[in-house]
């Protein structure tokens, strides 16, 4: 079925107007396909990675190497979700910032769809790609999804939002029981 932007057109959640381009520190999360439990388990407050979640692990700490404006901050790979926080620098490696002022969105000049190069959704998109190619070749198969088709972010804006996302990640295993992401509390 051909593209059809009256029936096609998902509403984004980006930050209207926000270059996602420009340095800065982003919280991010990403759930797996129906937030199926594919990367491990959690036991007694501490995550246990399978073969799944190694592939993960290994994909998004070669973030950096495909993406070199980008340094990783802490991260956690759950049962079904992934959180951490990617710093975009101008300079890399030095000259990271931990706020994000607003900055106007640059326009794609070459009329492409899709995120701009270098961009916070270009990261994700290559991340999710390698996780997904690695973990379906281990599977056996090919086009099985493996996340779900977006992403959340919220832009970190100083070192009080910097600090609480840190703990957050942190304290995610500990807090799995609990968590909106949990089997136990998805609708049915």
């Amino acid at each position: 079925m051909p593209y059809d932007p009256g029936r096609h057109h998902r509403r984004s959640i980006r930050l209207r107007g926000y270059d996602y381009t420009s340095a800065g520190a982003y919280f991010i999360t990403i759930c797996a396909h129906r937030r199926e439990c594919l990367f491990g388990e959690v036991v007694d407050g501490a995550m246990r990675l399978n073969v799944y979640g190694r592939v993960v692990d290994a994909c998004w700490q070669a973030i950096p190497d495909h993406f070199p404006r980008v340094m990783l901050d802490v991260y956690v790979i759950m049962p079904n979700h992934v959180h951490g926080i990617i710093a975009i620098v101008d300079d890399p490696p030095v000259g990271a910032r931990h706020a994000s002022p607003l900055r106007p969105l640059s326009p794609r000049l070459d009329g492409v769809r899709g995120p701009a190069p270098g961009s916070l959704g270009a990261i994700i998109g290559s991340f999710k790609s390698a996780a997904t190619r690695r973990i379906n070749r281990l599977r056996g198969v090919s086009g099985l999804p493996v996340w779900q088709r977006n992403y959340y972010e919220r832009i970190i804006r100083d070192d009080d939002e910097l600090q609480l996302a840190r703990a957050y990640v942190f304290n995610n295993p500990a807090a799995w029981p609990d968590d909106e992401n949990h089997p136990d509390r998805l609708p049915g």
